[in-house]
């Protein structure tokens, strides 16, 4: 480390910053990389308040940790980005391993040391690097019905000590890799579900550890999986095509220098795998006696193994993954054995999940093992699979009869808490029955707890309702018929996605799909991928291309994202311009609106909220999102001809649906919700509308009958236009309808309709009940965003400044939650004593905040337990106009104590 005497000497008391946690792409050591210019970023570690980076120095290495053959040296940056940071260096190359460091001055003047070094390794940049060839069997039957899954295998040779190896894979349909004979990975359903006619995306591993020297043997699986299994309400077979096919490829480097390719060709051998058939909807079924021992090993005898037939696909949409993979993630164990009024032998798992039972049972070759699976039980307590509509969720098993046996299924997965056993050799015995969950391989970096036990399980269903639908793709429901990547349910979801989780790359990769699949003149498909032959595009739903992109400005402060979606988004508002320059005239088309909401006619699904008014606000809505993007990407010419528009739309938005007097034509809550959320009103009319929306509130009792577009903002509003009460009012109501109500009933995860289960325990409907749909889940914005007050900073976006703002009710007593940002732990919590109120908060190094104490005093107002003026890491204090403090601090741990009294009011009439 530099110093430079006297200045050196003054500083010896500081502590030292440390830096690490560098990722690429939002990936720790990621392989397989195809970005020219990926971007990096890393944290600052250190406990003493005000830590901020001022200066960076970059160095990274091709395939040399101690860093002697620099492709790139950053010299010192002046700057305190810390975060979407890019590589500048040399052109990368293909299957290379790139180490990186990093340093920085801190505000002190101090220079750290370097971090410890991390690394990425591209993948095949170009499609014509790809040797192999997708490899295939012969179709059987006419297409109809699921065929049985095949195995191919190769053996090959090792020649030497080796360096490094590395296996880069992928299908049509869904693989699964093995070498000798153990699995490559732990990935599930790869190579995942994207927009296979314009991105196929492909794995990378590293295979290492697994060779050995001499004789060695690659082998895989592969199901018909989204890629031409039946899928989609209409069961549809062969969407993207009629053969499954797999491609691979082994690359070693041996320590001497030599290189070699091991690729998929016609050299390679195929028979019948023991899986019989495997179908998303459907389940799998397996009969063990087909197993072939050691197939995947060198020395099994391939013999009456068939060649492997090369199958015609085009490699230029390959990708490498960008997102991360599904992974197990958690096992459970069934908390109760039933038995039904019907008869059934049922196994409760206690949580309504998504993934698939692991079970263990010995008996004679040919028993059988029948495992269904559902999501609630009936008012009666029997088994009910109603609502899965087509889709039977039933697995099979053969039992080979040499012993213990374990079966799981390889290509399919269901959505259930309950789980009939139809078949099983011998008593049902709990302990041998596993629930294994599964989704998408992203970090939780939210948590929430507050005093009311009812709204902490009403957060663990959001969460758990989270992980359940996002597997690969962000899905309406994970278990009936369906499970398609609805455009409107993400985007009202997305924030608190992103708070949940890191869903960085995870709503990246579904948003390229978007962008490829958008159709030739802008319109959104309402899902992504599209499967059906007759897409459709609707307000609300199609606006994800400019909401989705946005909020992951908003939590991530990624650029590129917006710059990648830049297109498309205006695109989407050019095709809503296309049917007529008034909202109203897009509003004209079908249109769902605001789906599933409570003011709807008897048997409809659709809410009161006129559609073309549902229409006419998100076409602003996005119109001015495309106006912030172009500003913020310097394309000032764009920017100033959306503004345009947005002022006309906004005009005519008024006149269409705002009568003289500022009263919203549509006496509904959602239309005042959206006319409020979206600022579509002139500034006089808004305390009429404010007032109108509590009095529609007050007319139902203050309960909410908002469906899929009015529920994620009504809380938000309310609390935006000083009605937080309320706000908290509609969180905690217990009976119908509410969040609580259907926790009080039981659920665990957040379900399709408020009244999914009617109090006298029959259901809404069979054929769309999901019990496991996340949408109204939304709520978990406002309760991090306004309950403990985190939020980001529209100028600094990505937490770079954080906002923190708690707003707080007399009906809890605490409330806490953390949030993992990309700098580090952003901590808020609210607690009322005997004395005031005590705030606690943790801002992350390289970051700095803002601070609101309701009804505070300073003269009153302590940080751990000494006056605020004297306090280290504080900036500024001044009064705020509704007679609360606001501080201006850096980083660090901070506690806050103060007098206050909270209004004790509570909003009439309650229940």
């Amino acid at each position: 480390m530099k110093q430079d005497g006297q200045t050196a000497e003054r500083r010896t008391d500081l502590e030292l910053v440390g830096v690490g946690d560098i990722r690429c792409e939002y990936k720790r050591n990621p392989v397989g990389i195809d970005i020219a210019n990926p971007r990096l970023g890393w944290k600052l570690f250190g406990s003493r308040r005000g830590v901020m980076q001022t200066a960076y120095r970059i160095q990274t290495a091709e395939e040399d940790p101690g860093f002697g053959r620099l492709v790139w040296d950053s010299g010192w940056a002046e700057s305190g980005r810390s975060q979407q940071v890019e590589y500048a260096g040399e052109p990368l190359r293909s299957c290379t391993r790139y180490h990186v460091r990093v340093m920085i001055r801190d505000e002190a003047g101090r220079e750290s040391e370097w971090s410890e070094p991390a690394f990425w390794e591209t993948g095949l940049l170009e499609a014509g690097e790809w040797t192999g060839d997708f490899i295939g069997c012969e179709a059987e039957g006419d297409g109809s019905q699921a065929e049985p899954v095949p195995l191919f295998r190769k053996t090959f040779q090792v020649s030497g000590a080796v360096e490094r190896a590395t296996v880069y894979v992928t299908a049509l349909g869904l693989y699964e890799l093995r070498l000798n004979g153990s699995k490559v990975g732990g990935d599930l359903l790869t190579p995942g579900w994207t927009s296979y006619t314009n991105r196929l995306q492909y794995q990378t591993y590293d295979i290492t550890a697994q060779l050995r020297e001499g004789d060695n043997a690659a082998g895989a699986l592969v199901g018909e999986g989204w890629y031409r299994g039946s899928f989609s309400w209409d069961h549809q077979r062969s969407i993207y095509g009629n053969r499954s096919a797999l491609l691979a490829e082994i690359r070693i480097r041996y320590r001497d220098g030599r290189e070699e390719r091991i690729a998929t060709d016609e050299s390679w051998k195929r028979s019948q795998s023991e899986i019989v058939a495997s179908e998303m909807y459907a389940g799998e079924q397996t009969d063990a006696r087909l197993l072939q021992p050691g197939w995947d090993l060198p020395g099994f005898d391939d013999s009456g193994w068939k060649p492997a037939e090369r199958i015609e696909a085009d490699k230029r949409r390959l990708v490498a993954q960008v997102n991360e993979p599904v992974r197990v993630q958690e096992l459970l164990r069934p908390v109760e054995l039933l038995r039904t009024p019907a008869g059934d032998t049922v196994l409760d798992m206690g949580q309504n999940m998504v993934g698939f039972i692991r079970v263990r049972a010995k008996g004679p070759a040919g028993a059988e093992i029948v495992l269904e699976h559902a999501e609630v039980l009936d008012k009666d307590g029997n088994f009910y699979a109603d609502n899965l509509r087509g889709a039977k969720q039933r697995n099979r098993y053969v039992l080979r009869g040499e012993g213990d046996e374990t079966f799981e299924p390889r290509f399919s997965f269901q959505g259930f808490r309950y789980v009939r056993v139809a078949a099983y050799p011998g008593e049902v015995k709990p302990e041998c029955f596993e629930g294994v969950v599964i989704h998408s391989d992203m970090e939780q970096s939210g948590r929430f707890e507050c005093s009311e036990p009812l709204v902490n399980r009403l957060q663990m269903n959001i969460l758990w309702g989270q992980k359940g639908n996002f597997v690969d793709v962000p899905t309406d429901c994970p278990q009936r018929d369906e499970r398609m990547g609805w455009t409107g349910d993400a985007q009202v979801f997305a924030r608190t996605a992103c708070f949940n989780m890191n869903t960085a790359s995870f709503f990246t990769k579904w948003l390229l799909d978007m962008k490829a699949e958008q159709m030739e003149n802008g319109a959104i498909p309402n899902y992504i991928p599209h499967v059906l032959p007759k897409p459709r595009a609707m307000a609300a739903w199609g606006d994800a291309v400019t909401i989705v992109p946005w909020a992951l400005y908003e939590c991530y402060g990624d650029t590129r994202i917006l710059a990648e979606m830049y297109d498309s988004m205006v695109r989407w508002v050019e095709y809503m311009r296309s049917h007529g320059e008034e909202g109203a005239d897009w509003g004209k088309q079908p249109q769902i609106g605001d789906w599933l909401a409570l003011d709807a006619k008897q048997g409809s699904y659709r809410g009161a909220t006129p559609e073309d008014l549902v229409a006419a606000a998100y076409y602003v809505h996005s119109t001015g999102l495309v106006v912030k993007t172009a500003e913020l990407l310097g394309k000032e010419e764009d920017a100033a001809r959306y503004r345009r528009l947005h002022a006309r739309i906004l005009d005519d938005f008024r006149r269409e649906y705002v009568t003289p007097n500022g009263r919203i034509a549509s006496p509904t809550q959602t239309a005042q919700v959206l006319a409020l959320m979206f600022d579509l009103l002139e500034e006089r009319d808004v305390p009429r509308t404010v007032t109108a929306l509590e009095e529609l509130l007050k007319k139902n009792k203050n309960h909410l009958t908002t469906g899929f577009v009015g529920t994620p903002y009504i809380c938000l509003v309310l609390s935006r236009f000083g009605r937080t009460d309320l706000a908290y009012e509609l969180l905690l109501q217990q009976d119908f309808p509410s969040w609580l109500d259907q926790v009080k009933k039981g659920a665990t995860t957040i379900w399709e309709h408020w009244d999914g289960i009617k109090e006298d325990g029959s259901f809404w409907s069979a054929d769309m009940n999901s019990f496991n749909h996340y949408a109204y889940g939304s709520i978990g914005d406002w309760m991090y965003r306004t309950v403990t007050g985190i939020n980001t900073d529209p100028e600094k976006p990505g937490y770079k400044h954080i906002h923190i703002e708690p707003q707080i009710d007399p009906r809890l007593s605490y409330a806490k939650a953390s949030y993992q940002s990309l700098y580090g732990a952003i901590e808020a919590g609210w607690s009322r004593t005997d004395e005031g109120m005590e705030l606690t908060v943790a801002i992350p190094p390289n970051t700095t905040a803002s601070v609101v104490l309701p009804a505070a005093s300073r003269r009153l107002l302590l940080e751990s337990g000494t006056s605020v003026n004297a306090a280290a890491g504080i900036y500024r204090t001044e009064e705020t106009a509704d007679g609360g403090i606001r501080l201006e601090i850096g980083s660090g741990r901070y506690r806050f104590t103060y007098p206050a009294e909270i209004s004790e009011q509570v909003p009439e009439p309650t229940n």
